[in-house]
């Protein structure tokens, strides 16, 4: 069984960086800005061969009124109560101050083990205040650097001290989780409704926006069904995003969509589908997530019933892509329609990880190309084949079909509103792929290139000729003179033949043994005597 450990201390002493250190991995939110944490924060980790269960808490504040503050510090006593060890840290290079002194006379009052962490110890500017934490008296400090890891072995040794017997068996974690996140604009009433579904105040809430920063995971059970809820920071336009901080709670809450199976998209009933709730709709619907619509606030709306009728209009009009999602209205702070969410919840990771059988899938084919036959394009039908599912969340379907890639996008936007209808898939991302056979004398005359072109009637395709044959025609058409010669002696040609080799009856005369015929003689004006 995993030991479960509390870090807790002042702001901005390092409990998140320590969080992040032992966890293995970069799970919470980390800012030179004091007070970054604000919820309790569960991760697993392993320190040598202790398996830990830790909870990360905000910084310990001394103020009881109903301030932010205020909350924070309930938060933090509640993790304390509930964990085995509380790892308290402070900061060796600013040494004890007195909300430290503050802080562990609330521990020393509690009857569990504490194990004292100076944090930020390396080098020697930390030595003063490991000096100093003496007398907090908690014990011996153990100085450590969350930062670079160093330490590590003496809080290993110091947390097996004071550890209690963990020979108990280890749980059994039964079926996976589902794994649900919960997303919206800031202040819509997402911890709220987290809050109300596990029935206690595990999230801080409050009038002020944007309270909750870091991607909060909870651990629920519903209907004897394991449920993981992570509850998210508030998404704004990016125009808005400006600091630095906001922009890591906005990666850790896009993390979170990628990461889930199905996703809760909260808004305020009193102004429902504005454009940043249709920005995260759409950006669900492309990660491939499951989405539920709750409409929150609800006791806040009058005329329930019109006014339901004209959202769910409103979304098929502005969300064909996720046609027939669920939508919910409830009151998280009454209670009214809570009971309807999870089922809808459930209903939609079923129809989010279907898988349709071939036979009833080509079946179906038939019947939509018979109903609407795809276009014709440049006066050929395109002809479709053949259907198949290769996975599901999301449903995945690949459609063969000649000529794939002139298939129009609309006829494609067709086929998976026919398939949503057809087997019952309301709200779900369907993905169509629509790939062609292979043609083999396409395909070769690509790969291979010229030598692969047929061979004219009587020619040898193959062998030495054939390779001869291929050759000198690739040579002929690059430019070179790959042509056979000609049977006899060239005839020169250019001017050198003029002037070394005479041509003609120049030629002629030159020849041994010829002799040049005489002139004749003009005929005489005079007439011959007789």
């Amino acid at each position: 069984m995993a030991l479960k450990l509390a870090i807790v201390g002042r702001p901005n002493v390092g409990k998140s960086t320590l969080f992040n250190r032992l966890a293995g991995r970069k799970l919470a939110i980390v800012d030179d800005q004091p007070g970054v944490t604000r919820d309790r924060r569960f991760g697993t980790g392993r320190i040598g061969d202790l398996d830990l269960e830790l909870i990360d808490t905000a910084g310990f504040e001394d103020v009881t009124d109903d301030s932010l503050e205020a909350r924070m510090r309930i938060q933090t006593e509640l993790a304390i109560d509930e964990a085995d060890i509380a790892l308290f840290v402070i900061d060796s290079r600013d040494g004890v101050t007195p909300m430290d002194e503050v802080f562990a006379e609330i521990l020393r009052r509690r009857d569990m083990p504490v194990v004292l962490a100076a944090n930020k110890a390396e080098g020697r500017a930390g030595d003063q205040g490991i000096l100093e934490a003496f007398g907090l008296g908690l014990g011996e400090p153990v100085p450590i650097s969350a930062e670079h890891g160093e330490g590590m072995a003496d809080l290993y040794a110091a947390l097996i001290a004071v550890a209690p017997d963990q020979s108990d068996h280890d749980e059994d974690d039964g079926d996976k989780a589902v794994k649900i996140a919960i997303v919206g604009r800031p202040n819509a009433g997402k911890s709220t409704l987290v809050n109300k579904l596990i029935g206690e105040d595990r999230m801080l809430t409050g009038p002020e926006a944007g309270i909750t920063r870091d991607a909060i995971p909870v651990d629920w059970t519903w209907d004897e069904r394991a449920v993981r809820l992570v509850d998210t920071a508030g998404l704004r336009r990016k125009a808005k995003v400006q600091e630095k901080l906001e922009k890591l709670s906005t990666h850790d809450s896009i993390r979170a969509i990628t990461f889930a199976e199905i996703v809760i998209l909260v808004m305020d009933a009193t102004h429902p589908f504005e454009i940043q709730d249709l920005q995260i709709a759409d950006l669900v619907e492309r990660e491939g997530r499951g989405l539920v619509f709750v409409l929150a606030k609800w006791d806040l709306v009058e005329d329930p019933q019109a006014r339901l009728a004209e959202i769910i209009d409103e979304a098929q009009r502005q969300l064909p892509q996720v046609r027939g999602a669920p939508i919910i209205a409830l009151s998280a702070e009454t209670g009214r329609g809570l009971e309807k969410l999870m089922p809808a919840v459930f209903k939609t990771h079923a129809d989010w990880s279907t898988k349709v059988k071939t036979r009833d899938l080509n079946d179906w084919l038939r019947m939509a190309t018979e109903r609407h036959p795809p276009p014709a394009v440049s006066g050929r039908r395109i002809k479709p084949k053949y259907m198949a599912q290769t996975k599901s969340r999301p449903p995945t379907f690949v459609l063969f079909a000649s000529r794939a890639d002139q298939l129009p996008e609309s006829y494609r936007r067709y086929l998976i509103n026919s398939i949503r209808e057809s087997f019952d898939l309301p709200g779900v991302p369907i993905r169509v792929t629509v790939k062609s056979n292979k043609n083999p004398y396409a395909e070769g005359e690509e790969k291979s290139g010229q030598g692969s072109a047929r061979a004219p009637f009587g020619l040898p395709t193959t062998g030495l000729k054939a390779k001869t044959r291929i050759a000198a025609a690739a040579k002929s058409k690059a430019g070179a003179s790959g042509k056979p010669k000609p049977f006899g002696k060239a005839k020169p040609q250019g001017p050198k033949a003029k002037a070394g080799n005479p041509r003609g009856r120049a030629a002629k005369l030159l020849r041994p043994g010829v002799k040049p015929k005489r002139a004749s003689r003009p005929p005489s004006s005079g007439r011959r005597p007789r």
